[in-house]
C-alpha cells in the first residue's frame, strides 16, 4: 500500500486501539495481519458520514443492503487462512475492498468476485487510489468462483451459504484452505474453516458469526423483486 498523503496519520491512534483493543486483547496473534490493519485506512472504505465510526467493534452499512465486517472478523477469517505472503487468494464478495486489501497485504495475489456492480466499481477505485497492483476484480456470480485462474491456495468468501459450495472446494489446490460462514440469516451462522490434505476435505468449526446471505447458483436463491 502506498498509502495517501494527509490520510497516513488521519485516525491513527483510532487504528491503533482497534488492534490492540478488538484484535490482539481477543486473540489475534499473526504480527503480519496486526500490522496491516494498523496500516490500512478502514475509514476510507465507508462513506464519509461513518468514517468516525470506521475503527468500532460493529459493522458498517456500505449500501446495496451489504455491510463491511467487524474489524475483529475480517482479521479472524485472515488468519484461519493461514497466509505466509506468496499465496493465490480467491474471495467471493469483494464489498467495500476493505477484505481485499488486508488479503493483499498477506498474500502475493488476489482474485475478488462481486455480484453487484456499483459495489465492485467503489471498492476498485478506492484500492486503486491506495496504490494496490496485485488485486484482479470480477463482476459475476461468485458461487462459480474463478476456475480458469485455479486452483487456488485460499479461498475467503464473505458471505453465508446454506452449506459449503463444492464447486468451490474443488477449486482449492492441494493444502488449500477454505474459510466461510454458514448458516441461514435468521441466526444460528457458523464460522467454518475447510482444508484440502492429500485428497482428504476436514472441516473445522472456528466460531458464531453473522453474514449477509451468498445469493447465486450455489448458495441462496436471490429474492423474487416486484416488477
Amino acid at each position: 500500500m502506498k498509502g495517501i498523503d494527509g490520510e497516513a496519520l488521519k485516525f491513527s491512534g483510532q487504528r491503533r486501539k482497534m488492534v490492540d483493543d478488538q484484535l490482539a486483547a481477543r486473540g489475534i496473534r499473526d504480527p503480519r495481519i496486526l500490522e496491516a490493519m494498523k496500516r490500512i485506512p478502514r475509514h476510507l472504505f465507508v462513506h464519509e458520514s461513518l468514517q468516525h465510526r470506521a475503527y468500532g467493534d460493529h459493522p458498517l452499512p456500505i449500501g446495496e443492503s451489504q455491510t463491511i465486517s467487524h474489524p475483529y472478523t475480517v482479521a479472524a477469517m485472515t488468519e484461519a487462512l493461514n497466509l505466509a505472503g506468496r499465496e493465490k487468494v480467491l474471495e467471493i464478495g469483494t464489498g467495500s475492498g476493505y477484505q481485499t486489501a488486508v488479503l493483499a497485504e498477506m498474500a502475493g495475489q488476489v482474485f475478488t468476485i462481486e455480484r453487484i456492480r456499483s459495489i465492485s466499481l467503489k471498492a476498485q477505485k478506492i484500492l486503486d487510489r491506495l496504490g494496490y497492483m496485485k488485486i484482479v476484480f470480477k463482476v459475476f456470480d461468485g458461487t462459480y468462483g474463478w476456475p480458469d485462474q485455479g486452483p487456488f491456495d485460499a479461498i475467503l468468501i464473505a458471505a453465508s451459504s446454506p452449506s459449503v459450495p463444492q464447486n468451490l472446494v474443488a477449486q482449492l489446490a492441494e493444502g488449500g484452505r477454505l474459510v466461510m460462514p454458514v448458516g441461514g440469516d435468521g441466526g444460528g451462522q457458523k464460522l467454518l474453516r475447510v482444508t484440502r490434505e492429500g485428497g482428504v476435505i476436514r472441516e473445522t468449526e472456528i466460531g458464531d458469526c453473522r453474514f449477509v446471505p451468498l445469493l447465486g447458483k450455489y448458495g441462496w436463491a436471490e429474492p423474487l423483486r416486484p416488477a
